[in-house]
């Protein structure tokens, strides 16, 4: 087999059938297998690919066991010498696939090759990302990449034609070779949701892979819908994910700082409550929200 398409679904029926119309539909001039892992989405995700996919290779759990493990359960009963990673609220354009297997095949040096990820609207959505750091970190959360690119790639200055090397791609849609899983091993299952894409591109990396970001493959990617369901249950696993791996990738100290980084920015955020009563009524919602999120993170961020 030359390829193995995974995808975790939970909670997201019609995206799931729109992102399988689109792997079928794709020019794939390759043999290729396809599993779906639903994780107790209880939608009739898994009606449907028994209707209307039966060339699926469906793994249907009785308990959402996370997107790592569920990712891991699918890999391990792969054939393919190429795994692809595809969240299922994803459509392939045409030979986005074919393009990312056939550079891996040219490049042997590459480990994973992600595509250029586009918004339903056609635009560009960010889908690599430099590896976190404390100092990145900081950057990111008091938004200092509007003043100067450090914490994210200027992707939206980067030619549509030439690949890029890049230090985390976004797990979307992932196509990893066999023999990278082999050596440095599956997705870390501690991790929930969040930051396992980016613990598992560290460690390929320090194996002494490349990671390429490739623009002439385009993946149109609608993003969180999955996790906007449980919108602030999932804003605490976000940081929960990145203190986890900084507790895995740097030292005591550097995680401590990195939490005193995330007790000042949320400080800062609720200290801007009142503002939010200033804007329209659409805004104050969202921000009202966020605010919430804030407080919840601010509650748990000594037990993380």
């Amino acid at each position: 087999m030359d390829l193995s398409i995974v995808i975790v679904n939970w909670r997201t029926r019609d995206f799931l059938a729109e992102c399988l119309k689109s792997v079928f539909s794709s020019k794939l001039d390759r043999n290729f297998e396809v599993l779906v892992v639903d994780n107790c989405s209880n939608d009739g995700s898994v009606e449907l690919i028994n209707d209307q996919f039966p060339e699926v290779h469906l793994i249907a759990n009785s308990t959402n066991v996370g997107f790592a493990r569920a990712n891991n359960q699918a890999i391990v009963k792969t054939s393919g010498q190429n795994i692809l990673l595809l969240n299922p609220d994803t459509i392939l354009k045409n030979d986005a696939i074919d393009l990312m297997v056939e550079y891996l095949t040219l490049e042997p040096g590459v480990g994973v090759v992600g595509p250029r990820l586009l918004n339903p609207d056609g635009t560009l959505q960010i889908s690599a990302f430099p590896e976190p750091t404390l100092k990145r970190e900081f950057w990111r959360m008091f938004h200092l990449d509007e003043v100067h690119h450090y914490a994210e790639y200027p992707m939206d200055e980067w030619s549509i034609e030439a690949e890029k090397e890049v230090d985390v791609l976004m797990g979307a849609c992932f196509l990893v070779r066999r023999k990278v899983l082999d050596q440095v091993g599956l997705l870390d299952g501690d991790f929930f949701v969040y930051s396992e894409e980016v613990d598992l591109c560290t460690r390929i990396r320090e194996f002494g892979w490349r990671l390429i970001w490739l623009p002439t493959a385009e993946v149109i990617h609608f993003g969180g819908q999955s996790t906007q369901q449980v919108s602030q249950k999932m804003f605490l696993q976000l940081y929960q994910g990145k203190v986890q791996y900084f507790r895995k990738h740097h030292s005591t100290p550097e995680v401590w700082l990195y939490k005193f980084v995330l007790l000042l920015a949320t400080l800062a955020r609720l200290m801007l409550t009142p503002f939010a009563y200033l804007e329209s009524f659409s805004k104050n919602g969202e921000l009202l929200g966020l605010i919430k999120n804030y407080r919840q993170l601010l509650q748990v961020l000594p037990k993380l």
